[in-house]
């Protein structure tokens, strides 16, 4: 290679460094290649991060003239920032050689291409390297292109640097504490020189906590609150999206990491947690400070730190937990033992406190056990706590599949701890305590006995002196306690109280924190006791006993509804045996204060209200309209928080919960508040659907005068809707993730609608609605609520103005409607069977005794009270059974009695309509302020999937005589065959204003949200159905079967196809009550349109026809329809 380079340039590429360290093992922001071009100038590289490999790649070009230095300097360089930089940072490796020496490195020469590898003295141990790519080129260099740096810098790089070499030599051992003070000594005077408004005042200030900090750490420098004030103040400059706020966020974590090892002081420790976790969420997985950030001394050692905390109930330390549990994700060694930390916290905090995490809790739980496979040492105690975190949600929420897996999970955990184990016993009473909750729930004797024989060998494996003999003591009492009420063995009852007599002499201290719970038990056996012998002593020490809880437990203590339940109990046990007025207004006040504490979950407060009702109807106590009361309001919040609509939620499934609306009305009859139980009847039977319709509120009166709140409720109402629909997930891990979505969220919309009721004029904004707010349903004809109770059965008539009127039915029992509705079952099913031309005398009987008893006392008042001309519109409200009774179809089936022709029938006189609720009819009402173009589907499923049903041979037949009946100007849908899917049904009822749907109906009692309507592919379900907002639909006519009976088990809730039609947005449905035959159904349909679209007013479809186009449908096919069939078609709402 010739040795003259005159007119010559090399041009080179730094391409990239490998095994790259800084040699004071300081963090560094990035590193860079510094070319020194003389003595004066040099040439840098961009600054690059620093791989996990301590790889760097540059790729950066410099053109140069040889000629100006016969060799080149070449130096690899630490930057501490990554943005403006302080100085030139501390020297990696310096390397000189010759150009000559430069080019003959090159081990792949191209042309005149040649890469060579630079490597440079070690670090450590490990030698630096660069790789260049260089060649040689007619020279360029002194055109001013080249962009060149002064070596000589301003004082302040000076001084900058010289601290950095100090530092490094101070850190290599070159020296002591005299070489650090050197340091510190050049970094105070950098900092001197840049004041708090400079740019490099951050970078001043880190340097020298950073120095401080080594001399800290090595014990040279006492104190390090300095130096963390000192990092402090730099990251506050450094904010959110500057280049260095990584590196501050990693010294200042470090320098509190370090704070705490020496002093332990929580808050250090929780602010370093804090700082990893956004340090690592700005650091990408492939850096060098991240994976310094990770290790044993980073971010390991604070997660090992904040576990290691003991557990508290603070905001503080769930806030702490929760930021460890994001540090250590799935597949971390810790992430089991973080998400158990938390776990606990929020246990704790809950205990204390009665914040509502449950539903965080459980999930947390989950996770854990799913992380420990069989085998792990600590799945057992995973198991245990999760057992534990499941039976809170019950204890606050309810929810049988909860109960049904604290059990499952103490049977895993118990051979896990098999006998011997320190822990046997309490995995026998956790496994009792659940079998001794789910046997007062399900009355299955099984559960009790296990529960007692497994509280029994818990007993025997713990020996008189060892600590919790006095637990075991009491949970066998109430084993015992709970079976002999049960089985009234009267051995059982006196061995409890000889055990709650011992367990008590075991806690001396009253201010024994479970003293509490033997005073409980102690009480129900001498209650018990006392209503065998009535020896009062029992009674008076069982009050006396409860009393003494109640002293020791704190006012919002959750154990105080127990205080208030048993001594409630104690009162109404004496007044049973020695009547005295006082005890059972005692009783009373323990009823209310049990029913209303708040910290008691909603199922036990629910059960105690229900008891309450009953046991004032009972003794015909003052309060009973009041307990009605408070059951219902506890229901409405309780299924404000439950996460599913229409499923049977755990309130609902409360023994005597179903009856509850109507007993309640029936009380407020019998105390002639009319009023009153219209408002009870509409709360109760209103439930499922106005709480479903609170997140679809028609908002225009609201967003007339506040249209950022209505906006607001619109976004968290559809937000709350869709997280409702994601709780129904058959994963339980998904499913506890959306209910705890979906709490979150209620608080927020619950925050909005307190907002909004604050305004003038919403100050019952989606509250149960008055007897004034009802009384509007009856507008355009009175509504009729037929009550069915246990105590009564009575109608109620609302009517446009003035008072509700009162229709007694003496001599109708709620046995007697069971019977009837029973009758009807029966008789409708054998009608079904018999030729057409026998005469259908059963049947016609029943609509006599409907029309005598039902509905003659009720066409009474509205003729001689209301004044009611015949052929006007009324509306029938049933309950209970009265909604499996064709009441429309009553009908006296006799001569007049002077023989001048036949009694009318109740469609005779008036043309009926039915109402789930008096809300429901006014909501429809309120949308139908806003008409659209009308569209008509007809939608058709004659041959559904296997197992679905027969083949429906007239439904083509059917929908053909609807769309010949259709308006020719009406946009016109025909759907059926493989087109009737779930989806094309949906979507048909989606975009249309009227539909007709001819298929298979099926009522599921079990689950109503299942009912559904029968396609080709897959059902369309009640629930699709109530999803499905369509506000400007208008009209549907459901003629499959069973479409518009209630459901059985929850008769108040009025749950069925035709009603959630309605709610979903169609303001007038036509459907069946029971199976119709499809063939005879075309007659029905086709009488019905040739009424419903007879002389149209302007030639404008009107759905509030519906209800007189099948009045007069019902004379129109009396030749070709049988009796049985006619009557089963029904009209619901407008």
């Amino acid at each position: 290679m010739t040795s003259s380079w005159e007119g010559q340039s090399i041009i080179f590429e730094v391409v990239g460094g490998k095994k790259i360290s800084v040699p004071s093992g300081r963090i560094p922001a990035g590193i860079y290649v510094s070319v020194n071009v003389d003595s004066k100038r040099c040439w840098k590289s961009a600054v690059r991060v620093l791989s996990s490999d301590s790889f760097v790649v540059w790729g950066d070009t410099v053109t140069l003239s040889p000629d100006v230095s016969p060799k080149l300097s070449v130096e690899i360089r630490a930057s501490f920032e990554l943005g403006r930089m302080l100085g030139r940072g501390e020297l990696v490796g310096k390397l000189e050689v010759s150009w000559e020496g430069l080019l003959d490195r090159g081990d792949e020469p191209f042309e005149s291409l040649v890469i060579a590898d630079l490597s440079f003295p070690p670090i450590r141990g490990v030698c630096p390297s660069l790789t260049l790519k260089v060649a040689s080129g007619i020279a360029r260099a002194n055109d001013g292109s080249v962009p060149f740096d002064s070596i000589d810098d301003c004082r302040i790089a000076r001084d900058t640097d010289m601290g950095h070499i100090r530092l490094c030599d101070y850190m290599r051992g070159r020296g002591g504490v005299q070489i650090l003070d050197d340091a510190m000594n050049y970094f105070e005077l950098v900092l001197d020189q840049c004041p708090v408004d400079h740019p490099d005042h951050a970078a001043a200030l880190t340097n020298l906590a950073w120095a401080r900090l080594q001399g800290y750490i090595r014990k040279d420098l006492q104190g390090i609150y300095i130096t963390t004030t000192l990092l402090c103040d730099a990251l506050a400059l450094r904010p959110r999206g500057h280049p260095d706020r990584p590196v501050s966020l990693y010294y200042l974590a470090e320098a509190l990491i370090w704070r705490y090892s020496y002093h332990s002081i929580t808050v250090d420790i929780f602010k370093a947690a804090q700082l990893c976790h956004e340090l690592l969420s700005l650091c990408s997985e492939d850096t060098y400070l991240r994976s310094i950030a990770i290790g044993k001394n980073g971010v390991d050692y604070v997660i090992r730190a904040c576990n290691n905390l003991p557990i508290d109930a603070s905001d503080e330390d769930i806030y702490l937990r929760r930021i460890v549990l994001k540090l250590c994700p799935p597949g971390n060694q810790h992430n089991p033992s973080a998400i158990d930390k938390l776990a606990k916290a929020v246990k704790a905090r809950f205990r204390q406190c009665g914040f509502d995490d449950l539903d965080r809790n459980v999930q947390l739980g989950r996770e854990v056990v799913s992380m420990c496979p069989e085998g792990n040492p600590n799945r057992v105690t995973y198991l245990i706590n999760f057992a534990v975190f499941l039976r809170n949600r019950f204890d606050h929420q309810g929810g049988s599949h909860d109960l049904d897996e604290v059990i499952s999970l103490y049977e895993e955990a118990l051979p896990l701890r098999p006998v011997g184990h320190e822990y046997h016993d309490a995995s026998l009473d956790g496994l009792g305590r659940a079998l001794l909750t789910r046997f007062n729930a399900c009355n299955d004797i099984d559960d009790i006995n296990r529960a007692a024989g497994l509280f029994r060998k818990a007993l025997a494996s713990c020996s008189p002196g060892r600590p919790n003999r006095d637990t075991k003591l009491n949970n066998l009492a109430a084993a015992l306690i709970t079976r002999h009420d049960k089985l009234h063995a009267s051995e059982d009852l006196d061995e409890a109280i000889d055990l709650c007599r011992k367990s008590l002499l075991l806690l001396q201290q009253d201010d024994h924190p479970e003293r509490h719970r033997n005073l409980f038990n102690l009480s129900m056996a001498l209650c018990s006791r006392f209503a065998q012998t009535r020896k009062k002593k029992d009674v008076e020490e069982a009050i006396g006993l409860c009393q003494d809880s109640l002293v020791a437990l704190p006012p919002l203590h959750a154990d105080r509804y127990f205080s208030y339940k048993w001594l409630k109990e104690a009162y109404l046990s004496r007044y049973r045996i020695l009547p005295n007025a006082v005890d059972l207004s005692l009783a009373v006040e323990n009823f209310r204060l049990a029913s209303n504490h708040p910290t008691q979950g909603f199922p036990e407060r629910i059960k105690e209200a229900i008891q309450w009702a009953r046991q004032s109807e009972f003794y015909e106590h003052e309060s009973a309209l009041e307990a009605y009361q408070t059951c219902l309001d506890l229901f409405n919040n309780h299924a404000t928080q439950s996460s599913i609509i229409l499923g049977r939620n755990t309130a609902i499934a409360i023994d005597s919960a179903q009856s509850l609306p109507m007993n309640a009305t029936s009380c407020a009859i019998r105390r002639n508040d009319l009023q009153r139980g219209v408002e009870l009847e509409e709360q109760g039977r209103d439930q499922q659907w106005s709480l479903a319709c609170r997140l679809r509120a028609p908002l225009d009166d609201l967003k007339s005068i506040n249209i950022p709140l209505a906006h607001r409720l619109s976004e968290l109402s559809k937000s709350l809707s869709d997280a409702r629909n994601s709780a129904g997930n058959a994963d339980r891990d998904d499913a506890d993730r959306a209910e705890t979505e979906y709490k979150r969220l209620t608080t927020q919309w619950e925050a909005v609608v307190g907002e909004i009721r604050n305004l003038q004029g919403f100050s019952r904004f989606l509250l149960p609605p008055s007897y004034e707010d009802l009384q509007v349903a009856a507008r355009h004809g009175p509504v009729i609520i037929l009550n069915a109770s246990e105590y009564s059965c009575n109608a109620i008539i609302v009517s446009a103005s003035g008072k509700p009127h009162h229709v007694p039915f003496p001599s109708l029992t709620l046995t007697d409607l069971k019977m009837l509705k029973k009758h009807f079952t029966n008789v409708i099913r054998d009608t079904a069977r018999m030729d057409s031309k026998e005469p259908r005398t059963a049947l016609i009987a029943l609509l006599r005794t409907i029309w005598d008893e039902i509905m003659l006392p009720i066409v009474n008042v509205l003729q001689q009270d209301l004044k009611l001309p015949s052929g006007s519109r009324i509306w029938l409200c049933p309950t209970a059974a009265f909604t499996s009774i064709p009441l429309h179809a009553a009908h006296p089936f006799r001569m007049n009695a002077d023989r001048s022709g036949r009694e009318p029938s109740l469609e005779d006189l008036y043309i009926c309509s039915y109402t789930p609720t008096l809300s429901a009819l006014i909501r429809a009402r309120q949308t139908m302020t806003t008409r659209v173009t009308p569209s008509f589907a007809a939608i058709g499923q004659d041959q559904p999937g296997a197992g679905q049903g027969t083949v429906l041979a007239a439904v083509e037949t059917e929908l053909e005589l609807v769309h010949k009946h259709v308006p020719p100007n009406v946009k016109f849908t025909h759907l059926s065959g493989d087109k009737a899917t779930q989806a094309g049904a949906l979507e048909a009822l989606r975009c249309n204003t009227w539909v007709h749907l001819a298929c298979h109906g099926k009522q599921d009692y079990e689950h109503p949200s299942n009912s559904r309507f029968v396609m080709r592919n897959k059902p369309l379900t009640l629930l699709d159905i109530v999803e499905n907002d369509v506000p400007q639909a208008e009209f549907a006519f459901l003629s499959g079967c069973h479409a518009a009976r209630g459901d059985e088990k929850t008769p108040d809730e009025v749950i069925h196809l035709a009603a959630g039609v309605q709610f979903s947005g169609f303001k007038s449905v036509v459907s069946t009550l029971w199976e119709v035959d499809d063939a005879v159904a075309k007659h029905v349909v086709e009488a019905f349109y040739e009424n419903m679209f007879k002389d149209m007013d302007g030639g404008v479809m009107n759905c509030t026809k519906a209800a007189w186009a099948l009045n007069k449908t019902t004379y129109a096919a009396k030749k070709k329809v049988l009796l049985e069939q006619r009557i089963g078609f029904i009209h619901i709402g407008l």
